[in-house]
């Protein structure tokens, strides 16, 4: 029974019923330690009407990659066969259970969510993770993946863990558990300690200060004539776990030697095996027969299964209690009795002083870790090698790849800390151990051992390692707000000698990252800089070379164009074929960033690469956004905030923010824009990431443009293009919005530089796009006997390449200048059009100018139809009809989404009443062509 609780029970029953009819819930219980945290869950399990998974957090497997992840699952492995392959075996590599395919930490999380989905549909099923905050990086990122994307499958998760613990629960409902009242302390004392003197239980309950768990184990350290005052009398000012862990302390000091001596061992093996354990303690001279006495004085609790605590306390209480000798002696016993990853970690717990040996096992298990696609995990295996290393070269390595790793597991003040050890040891490399670490990478690359002998060669290692050092304090340096020391630092990593990809990759970033800075005197001398240091070549050297020229350009306030349309680019790193297909925004080759960002997307989804998806996303939703896709962009742009936010890439998200506003003040939708723009304004001011801030800004100006206000607009672009957003290239493709606000604010002068700028811009280009909006422009500042044949020239160009978005704005001034000169019946085609074109993309204010337009010109516009009935869907609803009408089944579209194929369902069923259809065939035959 639990005592004071009643409260905290019915949030857990009804947690339970909701899961019990298909609404899927999640809840965080926090608390501090022996508040009673693992009692609501026990009560949680006791009254599912359910299939039960459980799991506990151990402090010392923190280091091993999905270690909880694993022994959650074991129960349910038997279905992992019925998983897509990719995600099977993404699954079964993260375990060690064999699997060929890396294991993703979150394709990993993919296909833990498809496993609960699967094991729900025989039974509703609850999983239980107590001391979460010990899980392992990897196992919770993984469980908090699939958690937040359960919308109507009949499965519960609750985790516990202790108050302030590092837990990424973001978003997850909390409950938090505090001290008993007095009344209840005293309820649960009489029920376990009942006979205690009045004046011995008054000062239990104050000692306890409603911790349940000091009420239980205080008592136990008096004798039964105790009458006070207590031995454990701390005072106030004492924390109750220190209290708690006196007591342990104390009953633990009380047993025999060699019963410690097991409670030791099994402190250090984590797991409690039978085997392990029996296996240890024989070295030790001890047996498991000598745990009894620890087991009747309610320590621990012994089961085929193994051994496990009475409570993490006692597991410190021991550690505790134990000197240095001892637990080394047992770490010793350990390493002989395991043969998986815990071997690595037990020899390098009684290693001392630097030895290589050691150092080189736990290099490999890091690449084991790796391999299995655990990023914490690898972290921590390279950092103790590291410090386990003799040579300075290696130390430097092995730090440099710690950092890396701390980086992709989102560990950012970890990685810091790392960065100064491997800088530390980097400063006293000498020439020769320089050829050991270039061995050790080659031999990790092959798989082969890392020792390798001395040579001649020595300048090569030291400089790719510091060109990787300087790619992880770039990254660094980004998230912490400063993109022109990202960008100093890939240029010195690009002159470290190494190999012609890396350096053209790193050269390229450090371009990108000096012009996303909001605007700073530096700027130009960097970008002149990075050009003299781009080598000379064909190919993506020429790319890489426009690119960097173009970035200067900008900043320089120019509006040429150097680099090319020659931007497939074949087999080049992730962040070179990332800043290639920006760089089609330029040129304005829409059909060159479309296929680039959108085979990165794919490759990011069937790899399962969700840490990459935030950014190909973000080219990908600019790029539909130019081409006059709205709806995919939107999608885009809302899916890809949706995993920045995953795995924890806030500058990412906020560029797809900033984006996402600009397509919601096209839509008119101004709570949606303001909401989007303030985040993207937010993190531009904190990390001085100035796309951000540039999307946000022109989808300001577009949203006054688009509700006629257009002194607003002025007043907003004349600001933004002389603020820290001013070098933006998307300003190029906002001149001509300034022209037409100018013209129709009656100020025409103002809008000559930026009629002058665009064309000089768009001529350079040679794209159709660009320069059909130029001639718009122009038809809007020409004479009357000259406006028509701009908007004719226009209109040629917009047919060579289809942007409807552009294309029905021409539509619409134009036929707007056909009405205004008495040409109605010449008008309506063209006011028609734009009105359908912008109702298929959401544009509501310029559909509703185009309609008003109409009426003018005599004609009864109806409104409503499939447009109408889609903009009742939620965004997720959206997306996945517009997947169901392409053909792709529930089970594809899950995969797409990152859902599961019930949620797909359940979406479907709640779209097809609002859309008036009650099947997949009837929903094909309505006007989807906003997809």
């Amino acid at each position: 029974m639990l005592y004071g609780r009643a409260a905290e029970q019915a949030v857990i029953d009804q947690l339970l019923l909701d899961t019990l009819e298909g609404r899927p819930r999640a809840l965080v219980v926090r608390g501090e330690a022996g508040v009673g945290k693992s009692a609501l869950l026990d009560h949680a399990a006791a009254n599912a009407d359910a299939q039960v998974l459980r799991v506990t957090g151990v402090e010392s497997e923190a280091e091993l990659p999905f270690a909880a992840l694993h022994l959650l699952l074991r129960p349910a492995l038997d279905r992992v066969g019925v998983l897509p392959p990719q995600q099977s075996e993404a699954l079964l590599g993260a375990l060690g259970l064999g699997g060929a395919t890396r294991g993703d930490r979150f394709l990993v999380g993919l296909a833990t969510l498809s496993l609960l989905v699967e094991l729900s549909a025989q039974r509703p099923l609850v999983c239980l993770v107590d001391d979460a905050q010990w899980l392992d990086g990897e196992s919770a990122d993984a469980l908090l993946f699939a958690t937040r994307r359960l919308h109507a499958e009949p499965v519960a998760v609750l985790f516990a863990a202790r108050t302030g613990a590092r837990l990424p629960a973001g978003g997850l409902p909390e409950l938090h558990l505090g001290s008993l009242a007095p009344e209840a302390a005293r309820q649960l004392l009489a029920a376990h300690a009942g006979t205690l003197p009045p004046a011995v239980r008054d000062q239990v309950v104050a000692e306890a200060q409603g911790n349940p768990l000091a009420l239980l184990e205080l008592p136990r350290m008096l004798s039964p004539a105790a009458t006070g005052p207590l031995p454990f009398c701390l005072g106030n000012a004492t924390p109750v776990t220190s209290r708690v862990l006196a007591t342990f302390r104390d009953r633990i000091a009380a047993l025999p030697e060699s019963t410690r001596t097991c409670l030791l061992v099994a402190a250090l093996d984590d797991r409690g095996e039978l085997s392990v354990l029996a296996h240890a303690l024989g070295l030790l001279g001890a047996s498991l027969d000598d745990a009894a006495p620890a087991e009747w004085a309610g320590l621990i609790r012994i089961t085929p299964e193994g051994v496990t605590f009475h409570h993490p306390l006692v597991r410190a209480a021991v550690l505790l209690a134990t000197g240095i000798a001892a637990r080394m002696a047992a770490h010793r016993a350990l390493a002989e009795a395991v043969d998986d990853d815990r071997r690595a970690w037990h020899l390098a717990a009684v290693t001392l002083r630097p030895d290589e040996q050691v150092a080189m096992e736990m290099e490999r298990l890091a690449l084991r870790a790796q391999r299995r696609g655990g990023q914490a995990a690898v972290s921590a295996a390279y950092a103790r090698a590291a410090e386990l290393s003799p040579g300075a070269a290696d130390a430097a390595r092995r730090y440099t790849r710690a950092a890396s790793a701390a980086v992709e597991a989102g560990l950012g003040q970890r990685a810091t800390e790392l960065v100064t050890q491997a800088l530390r040891r980097a400063e006293v490399e000498a020439p020769g151990e320089a050829v050991m670490a270039l061995r050790g990478a080659e031999a990790h690359a092959s798989g082969e051992a890392v020792m390798a002998p001395r040579g001649a060669e020595a300048e090569a290692p030291g400089e790719a390692v510091m060109a990787e050092l300087a790619e992880v304090r770039a990254r660094l340096a980004v998230e912490a707000g400063r993109p022109l020391e990202a960008a100093r630092l890939l240029m010195e990593g690009a002159q470290t000698g190494t190999d012609h990809l890396t350096r053209l990759s790193l050269l390229s970033m450090a371009g990108f990252y000096t012009w996303t800075s909001a605007a700073h005197p530096d700027q130009i001398d960097l970008t002149r800089r990075i050009e003299e240091l781009t080598p000379t070549g064909e190919g993506v050297t020429t790319v890489v070379k426009g690119i960097n020229q173009d970035f200067r350009t900008v900043l320089e306030g120019g509006t040429s164009v150097a680099s090319t349309v020659a931007a497939r680019v074949g087999q080049v790193p992730f962040d070179l074929r990332l800043i290639v297909a920006f760089q089609a925004v330029i040129p304005a080759d829409r059909e060159v960033m479309l296929d680039a960002a959108a085979a990165m997307v794919r490759e990011c989804r069937a790899e399962g690469r969700l840490g990459r998806m935030p950014q190909a996303m973000t080219v990908l939703a600019i790029a539909q956004l130019m081409d006059g896709r709205h709806p995919a962009a939107r999608d885009t742009a809302a899916e890809g905030q949706a995993l920045a936010a995953d795995v924890g890439q806030p500058v990412w998200g906020s560029y797809l923010a900033g984006v996402h506003a600009w397509l919601s003040a096209v839509a008119g939708a101004e709570e949606e824009y303001t909401a989007l723009a303030d985040e993207a304004f937010r993190l531009s001011e904190a990390r001085r990431w100035m796309p951000s801030r540039c999307w946000a800004e022109y989808a300001g100006a577009l949203l006054e443009l688009g509700q006629g206000r257009y002194e607003a607009v002025l007043d907003q672009m004349d600001r933004a293009m002389a603020g820290p957003s001013r070098h933006a290239f998307i300003w190029r493709y906002a001149w001509p919005d300034y022209v037409e606000a100018a013209v129709r604010a009656g100020a025409p002068e103002r809008a000559l530089e930026a009629l002058r700028r665009h064309a000089d811009w768009a001529e350079s280009t040679e794209q159709p796009g660009p320069l059909a909006v130029q001639h718009r422009a122009r038809a809007l500042m020409a004479a009357e006997h000259c406006a028509e044949q701009e908007y004719q020239r226009a209109l040629e160009l917009h047919l060579r390449h289809e942007q409807p978005f552009d294309q029905a704005r021409t539509r619409l001034v134009y036929g707007e200048w056909l009405r205004r000169h008495q040409r109605r019946s010449e008008a309506r085609p063209h006011l028609e059009a734009a009105m359908e074109a912008f109702d298929r993309l959401g544009a509501a204010p310029w559909s509703a100018r185009a309609a008003g337009e109409l009426r003018a010109a005599g004609v009864s516009v109806r409104s409503g139809g499939a447009g109408d009935l889609m903009a009742t869907l939620t965004p997720q609803e959206l997306q996945v009809v517009r997947l169901a009408v392409t053909g792709a089944s529930n089970r594809e579209i899950a995969a797409q989404l990152f859902l599961s194929p019930r949620t797909v369902a359940s979406h479907l069923y709640k779209a097809f009443p609002k859309l008036g259809v009650a099947s997949r065939a009837e929903l094909a035959r309505l006007d989807h062509t906003r997809r």
